[in-house]
């Protein structure tokens, strides 16, 4: 079976989900899968070697601004003659199916061609009955149009009788992790409006890592490392807690881990706020609207979160794609949630969940 594989590259969360979906690809022999990102810049991608000989596009994209997004600079950014031409000339011939995650290029290539497709995203979730916050037609209508597809087929960290899948998190939870610090990843807020917040709180070791920074150094209490999957893994597994902006994959595999949250959502992004809200109606976060010292400092005194055990290998989710029924998505969806363990207090607030 081949195929066509669609990234969305503007975040790191949809590379991390297609490189676990990679990897166990690559353990098959009856699949051929050719991975296509847009998005970003060609050399801002690092750490892809499982994708292989991937290609890449320009896509379309977000620009943000201090935390927000920067809707006229969106505007210039986003060049639709390119993309057009970038559409019309893929061609899809020879391909099985197209999944996506919310990369718009392959859409609308498989769309043209009648090339079956599905997407497996987590912006698939929120077009069914999932808490939603800041919706609005602009929302509804990148929904539908920004990467269409035949099928629909959600991600999220519950199931909300959906179709809708959990994440998989392919990390192992440390026995005895060092608890050493606390990780920082806020990659759409600027690095001198992140030293400001992290400064005063001079009795904890912070660990920051942004894209901005092209080498690692130290400047006291809070240490700055440029973008590494490895390098932030590691510190993920040994932190005792993330403050993070509201991206779904970096919460989830805090939650696998057990890892207490602070998340500052993007302004005017829908599906940060909706996470956010999400994971306050599960219990699971703290939430942080502006960069604000004394927030962080009354935060890292929480207590830890309860772990959720979420699946690591999605070996049930690739044999349901070779059964070729794409509109069977129950026997996958209850086959999957079976895998997953809550703690006690997060199962209360989901028999509770009101949405």
């Amino acid at each position: 079976m081949r195929i066509l594989y669609g990234v969305q590259g503007t975040g790191n969360g949809h590379i991390a989900r297609a490189r676990i979906m990679a990897a166990a690809f690559a353990q098959r022999d009856d699949f051929t899968v050719d991975f296509v990102f847009s998005g970003r810049d060609e050399d801002k991608y690092f750490d892809m070697e499982v994708f292989g000989p991937y290609r890449t596009f320009r896509g379309l994209t977000f620009i943000t601004s201090h935390g927000q997004v920067d809707r006229i600079a969106t505007l210039k950014a986003n060049r639709p003659g390119q993309f057009w031409q970038d559409v019309r000339n893929f061609d899809v011939t020879g391909y099985d199916l197209l999944i996506n995650d919310f990369e718009p290029v392959t859409a609308w290539a498989a769309k043209r061609a009648g090339l079956p497709s599905i997407s497996i995203s987590h912006q698939a979730c929120f077009t069914y009955t999932v808490p939603k916050a800041g919706d609005g037609i602009i929302n509804k209508l990148i929904l539908k149009y920004f990467a269409p597809t035949q099928v629909q087929l959600g991600v999220h960290w519950f199931h909300f009788n959906q179709p809708i899948v959990p994440p998989f998190v392919a990390d192992e939870r440390l026995a005895s992790p060092s608890k050493s610090h606390v990780l920082v990843y806020l990659p759409f807020e600027h690095v001198d409006d992140i030293r400001l917040m992290l400064e005063p709180l001079t009795d904890q070791q912070f660990v920051c890592y942004h894209p901005s920074i092209k080498g690692h150094y130290e400047s006291g209490h809070i240490s700055w490392y440029p973008p590494s999957k490895a390098g932030f893994q590691h510190h993920l597994q040994h932190c005792n807690g993330v403050i993070a902006n509201g991206g779904f994959e970096l919460s989830s595999e805090a939650l696998h881990l057990g890892k207490k949250l602070l998340i500052k959502p993007l302004h005017g992004q829908f599906e940060q706020l909706s996470n956010v809200l999400t994971l306050d109606k599960m219990g699971l976060c703290h939430s942080l609207f502006q960069l604000d010292t004394d927030i962080v400092e009354e935060w890292l005194d929480a207590p830890e979160n309860e772990a959720i055990q979420f699946p690591q290998d999605p070996s049930l989710l690739i044999n349901w794609l070779k059964q070729g029924d794409l509109s069977d998505t129950r026997s996958l969806c209850d086959a999957l949630w079976e895998q997953v363990e809550y703690g006690d207090k997060t199962k209360e607030r989901l028999l509770t969940l009101a949405i």
